[in-house]
């Protein structure tokens, strides 16, 4: 009996470091999938949807644990970010969304657990997770622009529909990706 239950732990940590790499490795792809605005530092990539579904898939400790690998890619010199910029990254006007994308996750994930589990829930959850991404990134971005107003005018208004988007497709797909995690 206790070899199965030590048996079953040691399969439960190493799927969720398993759940871990590859939503750091799922951020770094969806940092490749972007749109440059000429008006703002600020791209559209998929990296938002990719947090959310880190937290909404694997909870709000492994997926936050996620964000914190890629974030560590990046800060180790690969150029896994948007725009390839590697450590420069996290010291530029976009770093506040790219430190963000760890509570957000965490955010995400602990209200998934916490409310009902339907895809309403998941979808409010990953609004909140959202709301984490935008105020890390405005707060950053906002010396470099001049103040809140205008970073919240380059950074959010621009992004508020793609991100719901973004929000409603994490929320319907998560169940999916906890049973393909085995969650």
């Amino acid at each position: 009996m206790l070899s199965t239950t030590t048996s079953r732990l040691r399969t439960s940590h190493l799927a969720r470091l398993i759940g871990i790499i590859l939503f750091a490795a799922f951020t770094a792809l969806a940092a490749r999938v972007t749109l440059p605005l000429p008006f703002t530092p600020v791209p559209i990539t998929l990296q938002v949807m990719a947090v959310l579904l880190s937290g909404l898939v694997l909870g709000p400790r492994a997926g936050a644990a996620s964000q914190l690998v890629y974030l560590a890619t990046i800060a180790a010199g690969l150029p896994l970010d948007a725009r390839g910029l590697g450590t420069a990254a996290l010291t530029g006007p976009t770093a506040g969304y790219l430190i963000g994308f760890v509570p957000a996750a965490f955010v995400t994930g602990w209200l998934a657990e916490r409310l009902p589990a339907t895809r309403i829930s998941r979808f409010l959850a990953a609004l909140a997770g959202v709301a984490v991404i935008y105020a890390a990134g405005v707060a950053w971005l906002a010396p470099a622009v001049g103040g809140l107003s205008t970073a919240w005018t380059l950074g959010v208004a621009p992004f508020i529909l793609i991100d719901l988007g973004k929000a409603l497709v994490a929320a319907a797909v998560a169940e999916s990706g906890r049973l393909l995690m085995g969650q």
